[in-house]
């Protein structure tokens, strides 16, 4: 009865060991009986010949071995056979060759046998929990998790999630202004899962993408409800980010439902992420135009793709080119991410010597949807549409003959006005230029001019007086 007892304390350990290391019923039975059987085919050769009943709940368990009756002057293998003699002791109504049950008690195979059976039972118990480890963070990749700090290394910071499992933030994916001392909380991604020699190693990240992608699907409801969805995400952490989005519902403003009253809601985003800059723009199929929308605030004059390679290049008025690169090249890098384009940026020096129109300015005189229509084809300015064909933008903008043959006329008029107060202003020029060339001349002139007053002057009295004097004075002489 004693040797019964110290079983039943020995489960009840167990059972408290299977509450700490937080595993399921199911699976502690199945592990008990794995290490029970492990046990008695190393005692005995072979553990088929037993039956296992655990019951965790009553805190008990029960070993029945399966033998064959033989004679007694004939038995050979005491763990499968069992003396007639014995068997009748059991059963008086065994016969030779019926197979006899009897219950063993665990404790009674020895110390070192109980010993084994802790041993097989705490490697089982970590193995397992490996690889309910391994599981569950396997199928959480990619979402956010808190963590708290429990050592910070120079290399990594290791922490700790509710269940005390460690978790590990390498510096490489940390923001460059993240600082964190122990007991200090933590918001990660799960970046990656290793399990290199049943070792599970979980890597956490706070400069991946979609570490920006959860924050926004925490902060804004229409992306996590699936109203709104982010198309792309070009980011350097620490320093500017931009995002792609698009709504399903054209009542809602996805730019607007992203940035919130006054920004309340990206301001959330933005402190988590120590103050990173990031710009929220609206997602279109067309190349072009999200290639416009990519590099604001700077507005281009015009543009060229090429889809095979995946280059484009942008033409921008000189004062544009400094706000389409951004500080430190950063916005144009960025839109290069986002778009997936090898973006060139080039001064429109044609653009610049002469002076165009945006297409916003024609909003009174041209309809607003033929303007947009025409933007979808990187025609933003006067002289981009101009540019083009009537053939090609019909056929590109998807655009009437007449509509477009309007637009021709109210954009060329509006140059041809301009040029009119040039012509105007030409002639005032030409005149001056003229009026130099008759200044010189009469210069040369001047001595004829002075022959005729010359001629003119001897019908003055001054002029007639001087030669008889002149006479008088010969013949004094």
């Amino acid at each position: 009865m004693a040797k019964k007892e110290e079983a039943v304390s020995m489960i009840d350990t167990l059972a408290e060991f299977k509450d700490l290391k937080n595993i399921d019923k199911e699976t502690m039975i199945s592990v008990l009986e794995e290490s029970f059987r492990n046990v008695i085919a190393k005692m005995f050769g072979t553990d088929e010949n037993y039956d296992l009943i655990i019951n965790l709940e009553k805190g008990d368990f029960e070993i029945w071995r399966n033998r064959i009756a033989v004679p007694d002057d004939e038995l050979v293998n005491p763990n499968l056979q069992i003396p007639i003699s014995e068997a009748r002791q059991i059963d008086p109504d065994s016969t030779i060759g019926e197979e006899v049950t009897d219950e063993v008690y665990f404790a009674g195979f020895g110390r070192r046998a109980i010993l084994n059976l802790r041993q097989t039972l705490a490697s089982k118990i970590l193995e397992l929990q490996k690889d309910s480890l391994f599981t569950k963070y396997k199928e959480r990749l990619g979402q956010i998790i808190t963590a708290e700090v429990y050592q910070v290394w120079k290399k990594e910071l290791l922490l700790l999630d509710d269940e005390g499992n460690e978790l590990l933030l390498p510096k490489t994916e940390q923001i460059p202004s993240d600082f964190y001392r122990k007991g200090e909380t933590v918001r990660a991604i799960v970046q990656k899962v290793e399990n290199s020699n049943n070792n599970p190693k979980i890597i956490l990240s706070r400069t991946d993408k979609a570490f920006l992608q959860r924050l926004f699907e925490l902060e804004v409801p229409e992306i996590h409800d699936g109203l709104i969805t982010i198309k792309a995400i070009a980011r350097i952490p620490g320093e500017r980010a931009k995002i792609a989005v698009e709504s399903y519902d054209d009542r809602i403003d996805p730019v607007g439902a992203c940035v919130g009253m006054k920004g309340s809601r990206i301001h959330g985003i933005v402190r988590e992420l120590r103050n990173e800059n990031i710009d929220v723009v609206n997602y279109t199929a067309n190349t072009a135009l999200f290639i416009q929308r990519s590099i604001s605030p700077a507005k281009i004059s015009s543009i060229r793709i090429d889809e095979v390679a995946r280059k484009a290049e942008v033409y921008l008025r000189p004062e544009e080119v400094s706000l389409a690169i951004g500080k430190g090249g950063l916005n144009i890098k960025l839109a290069c991410m986002l778009t997936e384009y090898a973006i060139d940026v080039f001064r429109d020096i044609e653009g610049a010597d002469e002076e165009d129109v945006y297409l916003d300015a024609f909003t009174d005189e041209i309809d607003v949807w033929v303007i947009e229509a025409l933007k979808n084809i990187g025609c933003y300015t006067a002289k981009n549409v101009l540019s083009l064909s009537r053939e090609e933008i019909c056929e590109r903008a998807d655009l009437e003959e007449q509509t477009v043959d309007d637009v021709y006329d109210i954009l060329s008029a509006e140059f041809e006005a301009e040029a009119g107060t040039v012509t105007e202003t030409e002639p005032e020029v030409e005149p001056e230029a003229e009026e130099v060339e008759p200044t010189t001349e009469p210069e040369v002139e001047a001595e004829p001019e002075t022959e005729s007053e010359a001629e003119a002057e001897p019908t003055t009295e001054p002029e007639a007086e001087a030669e008889p004097e002149t006479a008088a004075e010969e013949a004094k002489e």
